[in-house]
């Protein structure tokens, strides 16, 4: 089998690394956090600037850049559903650096050419980074240790997002580089990790046998596999895509328009707000995901998935109510509903599907179901975009955010309850179908 001598190969590459079981989580985990922050620095330095002084269509310039880009990574994701589904492993790294050097010329060509024509380019842009996430998970999963790596991985979601807004901010007030000029300057600061990074990952030792037999083996998926997955577990996916698209549309508004809620609220000159507040998270989250590791039973681990995402809808609601009644500072509350947001959208990116995938012992892989329920939260994330700009009530950005948390939550809880409810019938119906008579 293709995945074995893979599996093997990688095992030969990196023998000295097998000799100890933490320094291979050391070792991966690092590889993948570095690769995947350098990932955000081609994609998200651009939110640090404002450009404030055009519009296209009548529509915020920035707007439009944020739409395109999200267009593009939307795009990407229905298209890796199959792309990442059938992904041999031999080839994952140079498809790494393949999209990000696409990534990184489009932010060549948007510095370049003029507004608003470069608004194509953030398309562009978006196209290859959205097929990264996958193609660094293929890594990671199907391993005892497959939480701690994808808690390392999903908290990178955090930080960098934090990382590259401050990069951003710091080379346009202290190094005056221009709004078009930047984000192709914060890409090059980014290069040089993300290229050793994605060879050491490569050479990394793939899952053991132990690994498999307490997960299940991950392999590329056939067309035929992918049918009679979605048979099985089609409706049980619908309150799980549904919820995560609303948890994505609302990551993605606080990753891309943060900067205009600080300069709402008196914080338009610390360009280090971004890292401190993102830091903070990411520990947090790493920390609680991370713990995941010790629940050795799969279904167990699953439902309790489950329970973590209400518990961060919960935190999310609470911190956003204390701050309406004055009861929290605004960086408290961002802290802390930010922080419940991400315990609910980061366990479908390194837990829950991982742990579904083990549970019911799935013949397949994480990225074929994670990329269905990444390309319809962009697409959600696009619609929403939509609405707000043509809304003809505009609302203040803290007021918009408090919208926000209070919608995710509502929905989120009862979306997660109904999954919660339809797994727990659909896990005794094939357990008591596959007991012996």
């Amino acid at each position: 089998m293709q995945v074995t001598l893979s599996t093997t190969r990688q095992k030969n590459n990196t023998a000295s690394l097998t000799r100890s079981p933490l320094v291979v989580v050391i070792y991966i985990s690092l590889c993948a956090f570095v690769i995947y922050t350098c990932m955000y620095g081609f994609r998200k330095p651009y939110t640090a600037a404002t450009y404030s002084n055009s519009s296209f269509m009548g529509i915020s310039y920035k707007v439009c850049l944020v739409i395109a880009q999200v267009l593009g990574y939307m795009c990407s994701k229905f298209y890796g559903i199959r792309f990442i589904a059938e992904m041999q492993p031999t080839r994952r790294a140079a498809y790494i650096l393949y999209c990000i050097g696409i990534a990184w010329a489009s932010l060549l060509l948007f510095a370049i050419i003029p507004a608003p024509y470069n608004i194509v380019c953030l398309f562009i842009n978006g196209l290859p980074l959205g097929m990264v996430f996958g193609l660094v998970f293929g890594y990671l999963e199907g391993r005892q240790t497959t939480e701690i790596l994808g808690a390392v991985l999903a908290t990178s979601f955090i930080f960098a997002s934090g990382l590259a807004k401050t990069v951003g901010k710091w080379l346009l007030l202290d190094w005056q580089i221009s709004e078009t000029w930047m984000p192709f300057t914060a890409g090059a600061i980014f290069a040089v990790p993300l290229i050793v990074a994605v060879y050491l990952l490569h050479r990394s030792p793939g899952p053991t046998e132990q690994d498999i037999a307490l997960r299940s083996i991950r392999k590329p998926m056939s067309r035929d596999e992918r049918k009679q997955f979605l048979k099985t577990f089609g409706a049980s996916l619908i309150p799980i895509v549904l919820s995560y698209a609303i948890f994505t549309i609302v990551r993605d508004f606080c990753e891309d328009f943060s900067n205009e809620l600080w300069i709402e609220t008196g914080y338009q000159n610390n360009a280090g707000i971004f890292t401190r507040l993102n830091t903070i998270i990411s520990l947090i989250v790493l920390v609680v995901m991370g713990a995941f590791v010790i629940v050795k039973n799969n279904y167990r681990a699953f439902k309790g998935s489950h329970y973590l995402v209400l518990a961060g809808l919960a935190f999310s609601a609470t911190a956003t109510l204390c701050f309406n009644i004055h009861l929290l500072p605004t960086f408290a509350w961002m802290l802390i509903a930010t922080t419940g947001l991400y315990l609910a959208y980061l366990p479908f990116n390194c837990l829950y599907f991982e742990r579904m995938i083990a549970t019911y012992k799935i013949n397949g892989n994480f990225g074929f179901v994670m990329y269905i329920a990444d390309a319809f939260g962009y697409l959600g994330t696009v619609t929403v975009l939509l609405i707000k700009e043509f809304m003809p009530v505009k609302y203040s950005w803290t007021a918009f955010f408090t919208f926000l948390f209070y919608t995710s939550a509502i929905l989120g809880v009862l979306l997660i309850a109904t999954s919660l409810n339809i797994h727990s019938k659909l896990f005794k119906k094939i357990w008591n179908k596959n007991q012996p008579s």
